[in-house]
């Protein structure tokens, strides 16, 4: 298990250990899109992005429209309380509105309960999604990695390294960058023991919208059971909003909910944010659509990027997580052609050929197979 704490990175006796010097903010994500225009000398309409798993559907019906009609409400404050939307989230989820605290965004919400709760020991699986421990680093906590070696999947050899030096544990599922789901037996598990240690669980659950079956996976059934729990929702990858910045947390722990909403701004979500979630809770049929094409169009990507001699993981959300062994240039190659793919050398546990790219409409796929093939 490799230990870090906040600042900047050296080795010490075999473990990451970091010091508390300042750094330079570094994007860590998929989706610079201009970013890549500006480094290429294209605009961004050349560019097709495989780095963001955007739904390649766009906007559900309606959101579009009330996004605009929003626009007049803008004039005012927007509701500091999302109360219409969490009324819409309450019965569309069927959770009590007491349970829900909305934000902006995923990555801001993740950031509130860290500093809600500034934990000093976490645990958090290497891979996993770079704002847990960019969260952390805030706060000075230690960060126990727990390397998911290859295969990439999270067993019940991640609970067993659950102790009580911890104070939170994060898990991503499906995981990211890899799209590996973990069975919800282990999940249990993971939750008693955590429930046992008094330890706080951050369930990361925004992929688990593109599995079909999501009631098979999801723990938002256990809230009640488990006050320990808090589950990480998002807007932004199924209604197709990264750039309006709306998600949600499900917890039966309302004092928990009341510190993360002094620990960042009153305004968070703006009115068209709002609007825009409201609206695409709406969209009838709409999440079924999309899960068709995107099982569909990933067997396909999957299958044909094992052709090209990439080792693809058995990913379940909308992006594809492969190995292009040896080869750490391969986006730079990509992206001298106007296509984007995630490089995944900053994820703890994998190397600098490894890549995720999302899952898109066909045609899109076929485009970015071509270019491969073309660059290989």
């Amino acid at each position: 298990m490799i230990q870090i704490q906040s600042g900047t990175a050296s080795i010490v006796e075999g473990k990451l250990h970091r010091g508390n010097e300042p750094k330079q903010f570094v994007y860590l994500h998929g989706g610079d899109i201009c970013g890549a225009a500006e480094a290429s000398g294209r605009n961004t309409a050349e560019i097709l992005d495989f780095s963001a798993n955007i739904n390649p559907l766009g906007m559900p019906p309606g959101v579009r429209e009330a996004i605009i009609e929003s626009l007049d409400s803008s004039l005012n404050y927007p509701d500091p309380f999302c109360r219409g939307l969490k009324a819409a989230l309450s019965e569309k989820l069927g959770q009590p509105e007491n349970f829900i605290l909305c934000g902006n965004g995923g990555a801001d919400l993740i950031y509130r309960l860290v500093y809600a709760t500034r934990p000093k020991r976490a645990l958090v699986t290497a891979p996993a999604f770079a704002e847990y421990e960019e969260a952390l680093n805030q706060t000075g906590t230690w960060i126990d990695f727990f390397p998911l070696g290859k295969t990439l999947e999270i067993t019940e050899d991640y609970v067993d390294k659950l102790s009580a030096e911890h104070d939170m544990v994060f898990l991503c599922n499906p995981n990211n960058p890899t799209g590996i789901l973990t069975p919800r037996s282990v999940v249990k598990k993971l939750l008693d023991k955590a429930k046992a240690l008094d330890v706080r669980v951050c369930l990361d659950e925004c992929f688990l919208d593109f599995v079909e079956h999501e009631e098979a996976y999801s723990a938002a059934g256990w809230l009640t059971e488990y006050p320990n729990l808090i589950i990480l929702k998002s807007f932004t990858k199924m209604y197709a909003i990264p750039g309006l910045r709306l998600g949600y947390v499900l917890s039966a722990d309302g004092e928990l909910l009341n510190r993360m909403c002094l620990a960042g701004q009153p305004w968070s979500v703006s009115e068209p944010a709002q609007a825009a979630g409201i609206a695409a809770l709406k969209a009838g049929g709409f999440r079924e659509k999309t899960i068709a094409l995107i099982d569909r169009e990933r067997t396909f990507l999957k299958e044909q990027l094992e052709k090209l001699g990439f080792r693809v993981c058995d990913g379940r959300a909308n992006y594809l997580c492969f190995q292009a062994e040896g080869d750490e240039t391969l986006a730079d190659r990509l992206q001298a052609e106007g296509i984007l793919i995630r490089r995944c050398a900053n994820y703890h546990g994998l190397g600098g050929d490894y890549y995720r790219t999302a899952v898109r409409g066909h045609e899109e796929n076929e485009e970015l197979l071509a270019c491969l093939k073309k660059v290989l």
